[in-house]
């Protein structure tokens, strides 16, 4: 399957963190930052993206505990300039505002980037 197409359908079918974490996100609660959602980079599709401050934010179930593919994943994504912030879904229903908090702190310790980005074909 095409990564733009299994992008979409990730996008169709959001767990229901996801769903709780994006409305935040996609409201631009975090002083007007803007997010995007399942987005494809390199080889990969991330949960959420920040590309002014290179920052991933991924929402994780019981199946990410520990798994080398997303080591290798993290490797590969911090290798092109992104810092990846993991957050377990229980995290995110049961403490959102402190999930909130964290990654608008990431975002402001950031230095934004307004260079395009080749892993997204930009450039």
């Amino acid at each position: 399957m095409e990564q733009r197409e299994f992008a979409r359908q990730l996008r169709q079918h959001m767990t229901e963190s996801e769903n709780k974490l994006w409305r935040h996100l996609r409201a631009r609660r975090l002083g007007g930052e803007k997010f995007r959602r399942q987005q494809p980079i390199g080889p990969y599709v991330v949960d959420f993206v920040h590309f002014g401050a290179r920052l991933i934010v991924e929402a994780d179930g019981g199946q990410h505990n520990g798994a080398l593919r997303d080591e290798r994943r993290d490797a590969w994504l911090q290798a092109q300039g992104f810092k990846v912030m993991r957050f377990w879904n229980n995290e995110i229903m049961n403490n959102l505002e402190g999930v909130l908090s964290r990654v608008m702190a990431e975002v402001t310790e950031c230095p934004l980037s307004p260079s395009p980005s080749p892993a997204r074909g930009e450039g």
